[in-house]
């Protein structure tokens, strides 16, 4: 055996976890979403933004960071693409954001909740990507205990996702309250959302699988699109 090619792994992280929350939102928010609160302006946040426009009509896009410098570059950076709205705004409070929003994406390094349950609507989408250590959280634990929570993955997800862990030992969740992996959903066998006021939340650790197919299908297009540089790895 011999490796295949040597990618850039923190691009490729960005996009492949993006692509899952983009077939979250797909299969968990509801059809109509026009507006996307964002919380963080990192590179997580970019491609989230992407993924979410290519599965919804969204008219528009609300950030917040602690840093302004940072969501005024995302801003600057994002505003004008091709496939994204022109409405794509920095804003001063995590509420800001969330409140009237469609669906949100927590794509923060935060170790505490980074929004308030309080401002987050009914029938809104959660995709939460930031945490994946037992000690850290981004969501609320009351938005936990009021979702239809779905994961990539339980055994990960139990190991992992501080977001669920905590609400687990705190005993306002019981392991049941997770209603299906990703692939569930995928294949059919389970729903994403079961009506119009419920607040779903896709909690993503990320998965080893995920990297590999997102090489695979790189490494296809960079084939095709004759990008890349031949190496000799005798």
């Amino acid at each position: 055996a011999q490796p295949l090619a040597l990618l850039e792994g923190a691009t490729l992280t960005g996009i492949r976890t993006a692509a899952v929350s983009g077939a979250a939102t797909d299969l968990m928010s509801r059809p109509e979403s026009r507006v996307l609160g964002v919380l963080g302006a990192g590179v997580q946040a970019r491609t989230h933004i992407e993924a979410v426009c290519c599965v919804r009509p969204i008219e528009s896009v609300r950030v917040y960071a602690p840093s302004a410098e940072s969501v005024e570059r995302l801003v600057s950076e994002w505003s004008g693409r091709e496939g994204l709205p022109e409405d794509i705004q920095g804003v001063a409070s995590s509420a800001e954001a969330i409140r009237g929003a469609d669906i949100v994406c927590c794509t923060t390094t935060s170790s505490t909740p980074v929004f308030d349950d309080t401002d987050l609507a009914e029938g809104t989408h959660v995709n939460a990507v930031g945490s994946y250590q037992r000690d850290v959280v981004e969501v609320p634990a009351a938005t936990v205990v009021r979702a239809r929570v779905v994961v990539d993955d339980y055994e990960s997800a139990w190991e992992e996702a501080g977001d669920l862990l905590q609400p687990l030992e705190a005993g306002v969740i019981d392991r049941d309250h997770v209603v299906a992996e990703m692939a569930d959903l995928v294949g059919g066998s389970r729903e994403g959302r079961t009506s119009e006021q419920e607040i779903t939340l896709f909690k993503s650790v990320g998965l080893a699988v995920e990297d590999a197919i997102a090489a695979r299908v790189t490494l296809a297009n960079a084939s095709v699109l004759g990008l890349g540089q031949d190496v000799n790895w005798a």
